[in-house]
C-alpha cells in the first residue's frame, strides 16, 4: 500500500477535465498542497480512476486492525484528492474571474475604437461635404465669371477641365479616406505606445510651460528695452539736430572769418604795394635832392666865379627846399604805412588763431556727430534685432515694400504726386503714402525702399532672414505685385550685372559662404535644391532633363506632381527632381537652366512678363560632429507671377488663358489671407495649388515675408493701391512662432516628448 501511495503521489502534469473538452496546462492552475502530509501531490486521470476502482484486498478477514489501517489510509487518500480537486476548482474560479474582466476590458476598449471610427468618419463627411460645398461655391464663381467672358468656347473647356479636376480630387479624397481607416486600424497598436508617452508628454508639457513663461519674460524686457531705445534714439536725434545747428554756425562764422581774412590779406597786400612805391619814390627823392645839391654846389662855384646867376641859384634853393618837405612828408606816409601794416598783421594773427580754435571746434563737433551716428546706428540695429524677435515671438508675417524705378518713357513728372514718403521719426524709411482722386492713402510696413535703393541694399535687411535657414529654421520669401512692378528682378535680378544679382543668387552666395565658416566649428551641412513653376495649375519640374515632361501643347504636364505635407509640416511634390549641389556655380547653372524652362510671355503691360508662380527650394541638413547637434532648415524663394487686368494687358488667345489661371490662384491666395486675418476655423488653402504648396509657409511654423513690388507711374495707381492693401493684410497676419528644426543624437528618447 505504501508503494501504491507513493506510486500515486508522484509530481505530474495536471490531467483533462472530466467532460475532455479543454486541457489543463501546468501555468493555469498549479495546484495548491498546503497543509497535505504526504507533500506537493497532483493526480492524473488515470490516479483517480485507480484510486476509485482500488479494491482492498485483505490477508486475513478477521484481522481487523489492518483493515482498518488499510481503511484509514484508503480514506486519507480520497480526502487528499477530493481537496486537491477543490483547490484546483478554486483556482479555475479565480481563472475565469480574470478572464471575464479580460473580456469586459476588451468589450469596452472595441466600443470606444468603434465610436473613434464613426467619429473620423463623421469628420471625413463633414470635409466631403464642405468640399461639395466648396466645389458648388466654385461653380457658381465659374458661372458668373463665364457671363464676363468673351470667348464662351474657352470658359466651357475651363469648366469641363474644373470638373475633372474636381472629380480627380474627389478621387484622391476617397484614396485618402481609405488611407485614414487604414491608419485607424493601426492606431490600435500604437495606443500601448502613446500612454507610455503620456508621463514624457507631461514633462515636456511642464517644461514647456516654463519655457512660455520665461519667453514672456523676454517679451516684456525687449518691450521695456524698445521703449528705452526709442527715448535714446530720440534724444540721439535731437541732439545730432542741435549738433549739426551748431555746426551749421560754425561754419558760416568760419565762412565769415575766411572772408575777413581774405579781406584783410588783400589790404594788407595793398599797404606792401604802397609801401614799396612810397620807398621807390623817397628813394627817387633822395637821388634828386643829391643830384641837385651837386648841382648846388657847382652852381655856387660858378656863382662865386659868376655873380651874375644868384636868382638861378635862390630858385634851386627854393626848389631844394620844396623837395626836402616832400620828402618829409614821404617819411611820415612810410612810418604810418608801417603803423597800418604791423596793426593788420597783429589782426590777422588774431584771425588766424579765432579760425585755428574754430577749425577744432568743427573737428570735436564732427567727431561727436560720429559717435552720434554711430550710437544711432547701433541703436537703429537693436531696435531691428528687438523688432524682428517681436515679431517672430507674435508670428507675424513680414513685410517689405519695394517702388521700382521710372523707366524710360514714363511719365516721371507724377511720381512725386502719386507716391510719398513720411518724413516723421516713427515712420522713416517704413512709411508710405499713394495719392488717388486726391485722397491720401497710408501704410506702414516693416520696410519701404525707395526707388534709388540697390539691389545690395535690399539683401542687407533680409540676410539674417536667410542665415535662419541654416540654423535650422523653415524660411519662405515671396515676391508679389502687378505685372512689371519689379517682382523677377528683385528676385533673380539683371543677368550679366553682378551689381544687380537679385535676392535668390545673393542668399545662396550668403548660405555657401557661410557654410564653409561654419566648418571650423564642426558644422557640415548638405544642401538640396528643386525648382517648379505652377502654369495654368499644374506643376512643372524646371529642372527636369525631359523636355516633353516639362512643356507640352496643351499646357498640361505628363507626371503628375502631386502636393502632401507630413505631420511635421514638411512638403514634399511627387516625382519632382532634387539635386544635392556643392557650390553656388552649380545652382546659377541650374538657374539658368530652369530660367530658359520657365514660362514667358509678351503683352502690352511687359515685353519679358512671367506666365507662371517660380518656386525656389533649398533643403539644409546639418550636423555638428563635436556636439552631434543636427539641424535642418528649408528656404522657399518664390517669384508669383504678377496680376493683371485684361483691359491693360489686351491678353488674347493663350496669354487670356494663362492671365485667367493667374488671377484666380492670387484671388485664392487673398481669400486664405482674409481667412488667417479673421482666424477662420476652416481656411481654404486647397483651392489653388500655390496656396496648398504654401500652406505651410502661410499657416505653420515657418519664418515668412513678403516683398510687395509698386509701380510708380500714375496710370498703376489702382493695381498699387490694392497690392498695398493685401500687403497690409498679410502683415497683420498672425501664422504662430517659427520653430527650430534640431535634433541631438544622444537625447533621441526625450526629443520624443
Amino acid at each position: 500500500m505504501v508503494g501504491a501511495m507513493a506510486n500515486n503521489g508522484r509530481i505530474r502534469s495536471a490531467f483533462p477535465v472530466t467532460n475532455g473538452s479543454k486541457d489543463l496546462t501546468p501555468n493555469s492552475a498549479p495546484a495548491s498542497t498546503a497543509g497535505s502530509e504526504y507533500g506537493p501531490v497532483e493526480f492524473s486521470r488515470e490516479d483517480v480512476e485507480a484510486l476509485l476502482n482500488e479494491r482492498i484486498k485483505y490477508k486475513s478477514k478477521f484481522n481487523y486492525k489492518e483493515r482498518c489501517e488499510n481503511m484509514m489510509d484508503y480514506i486519507k487518500r480520497l480526502r487528499l484528492c477530493i481537496r486537491w480537486f477543490q483547490e484546483l476548482e478554486l483556482d479555475y474560479a479565480f481563472e475565469q474571474e480574470k478572464l471575464k474582466n479580460a473580456l469586459e476590458m476588451n468589450e469596452k476598449h472595441c466600443a470606444d475604437m468603434e465610436t473613434s471610427l464613426r467619429n473620423k468618419e463623421e469628420e471625413l463627411n463633414m470635409i466631403i461635404e464642405e468640399l461639395r460645398k466648396n466645389f458648388e461655391s466654385a461653380q457658381i464663381q465659374l458661372a458668373k465669371e463665364q457671363t464676363e467672358k468673351l470667348a464662351a468656347n474657352d470658359s466651357l473647356g475651363k469648366e469641363k477641365e474644373a470638373r475633372l479636376a474636381v472629380e480627380k480630387a474627389q478621387a484622391g479624397l476617397t484614396e485618402e479616406l481609405g488611407k485614414a481607416q487604414g491608419e485607424l486600424q493601426t492606431a490600435n497598436q500604437r495606443i500601448q505606445s502613446v500612454n507610455d508617452m503620456y508621463k514624457l508628454l507631461q514633462e515636456y508639457n511642464s517644461s514647456l510651460q516654463l519655457y512660455n513663461s520665461k519667453l514672456q519674460g523676454d517679451l516684456d524686457e525687449a518691450h521695456e528695452t524698445i521703449k528705452r531705445g526709442e527715448k535714446e534714439r530720440t534724444a540721439i536725434v535731437e541732439n545730432i539736430g542741435n549738433l549739426k545747428g551748431q555746426f551749421s554756425a560754425l561754419q558760416d562764422q568760419l565762412a565769415a572769418s575766411k572772408a575777413s581774412q581774405d579781406d584783410i590779406m588783400k589790404q594788407k597786400a595793398e599797404l606792401v604795394n604802397e609801401v614799396a612805391s612810397l620807398k621807390l619814390e623817397l628813394q627817387q627823392a633822395k637821388d634828386e635832392r643829391d643830384h641837385h645839391l651837386t648841382e648846388l654846389k657847382t652852381l655856387q662855384t660858378e656863382a662865386a666865379k659868376y655873380n651874375d646867376f644868384k636868382d638861378t641859384i635862390a630858385e634851386l634853393e627854393a626848389t631844394c627846399s620844396s623837395q626836402s618837405s616832400q620828402i618829409r612828408e614821404l617819411q611820415d606816409q612810410l612810418v604810418s604805412s608801417d603803423r597800418q601794416l604791423q596793426m593788420s598783421d597783429l589782426t590777422t594773427f588774431e584771425k588766424m588763431n579765432e579760425f585755428e580754435e574754430q577749425k577744432q571746434t568743427i573737428i570735436d563737433l564732427k567727431s561727436r556727430v560720429e559717435e552720434a551716428e554711430l550710437k544711432f546706428v547701433e541703436g537703429e540695429k537693436l531696435r531691428k534685432k528687438l523688432h524682428n524677435t517681436i515679431l517672430e515671438l507674435k508670428g507675424n508675417i513680414r513685410v517689405f515694400c519695394r517702388v521700382r524705378p521710372l523707366l524710360p518713357g514714363e511719365n516721371n513728372g507724377d511720381e512725386g504726386k502719386t507716391i510719398s514718403y513720411p518724413a516723421s521719426l516713427e515712420l522713416l524709411g517704413r512709411g508710405i503714402d499713394l495719392m488717388q482722386n486726391a485722397q491720401k492713402h497710408s501704410f506702414t510696413f516693416d520696410k519701404v525702399f525707395v526707388p534709388n535703393t540697390s539691389q545690395e541694399g535690399v539683401f542687407i535687411e533680409i540676410s539674417q532672414l536667410v542665415q535662419s535657414a541654416l540654423d535650422g529654421y523653415k524660411v519662405c520669401i515671396f515676391a508679389y505685385g502687378q505685372t512689371g512692378s519689379g517682382k523677377t528682378y528683385t528676385m533673380m535680378g539683371k543677368p550679366g550685372n553682378v551689381e544687380e544679382k537679385g535676392l535668390i543668387p545673393r542668399c545662396l552666395e550668403q548660405i555657401f559662404e557661410t557654410r564653409q565658416s561654419l566648418r571650423s566649428q564642426g558644422w557640415k551641412y548638405e544642401l538640396q535644391v528643386s525648382m517648379l513653376e505652377i502654369y495654368n495649375e499644374t506643376i512643372r519640374d524646371l529642372l527636369s532633363t525631359n523636355k516633353e515632361a516639362v512643356r507640352t501643347d496643351n499646357g498640361v504636364s505628363p507626371q503628375k506632381h502631386a502636393i502632401k505635407h507630413d505631420a511635421h509640416g514638411n512638403t514634399h511634390v511627387a516625382e519632382l527632381t532634387i539635386l544635392d549641389v556643392k557650390s553656388s556655380r552649380e545652382v546659377s547653372f541650374l538657374l539658368d537652366h530652369a530660367a530658359r524652362n520657365r514660362s514667358v510671355g509678351k503683352t502690352q503691360m511687359n515685353e519679358q512678363s512671367s506666365r507662371s508662380h517660380f518656386v525656389f527650394t533649398l533643403r539644409i541638413s546639418g550636423v555638428n560632429e563635436s556636439t552631434e547637434q543636427q539641424v535642418q532648415g528649408v528656404l522657399n524663394l518664390i517669384d508669383l507671377a504678377g496680376s493683371e487686368r485684361l483691359s491693360k494687358s489686351g491678353s488674347t488667345g493663350d496669354r487670356l488663358k494663362e492671365t485667367q489661371a493667374i488671377n484666380k490662384s492670387l484671388s485664392s491666395l487673398g481669400d486664405v489671407i482674409f481667412a488667417l486675418g479673421k482666424k477662420e476655423d476652416h481656411v481654404p488653402f486647397r483651392n489653388s495649388k500655390l496656396t496648398y504648396l504654401l500652406q505651410p509657409c502661410l499657416g505653420g511654423d515657418s519664418k515668412t515675408l513678403m516683398f510687395v513690388n509698386i509701380a510708380p507711374e500714375s496710370s498703376s495707381t489702382g493695381e498699387s493701391l490694392c497690392s498695398l492693401r493685401f500687403a497690409a493684410r498679410v502683415n497683420a497676419c498672425e501664422i504662430g512662432t517659427p520653430r527650430r528644426q534640431t535634433n541631438i543624437k544622444q537625447l533621441d528618447r526625450l526629443s520624443l516628448g
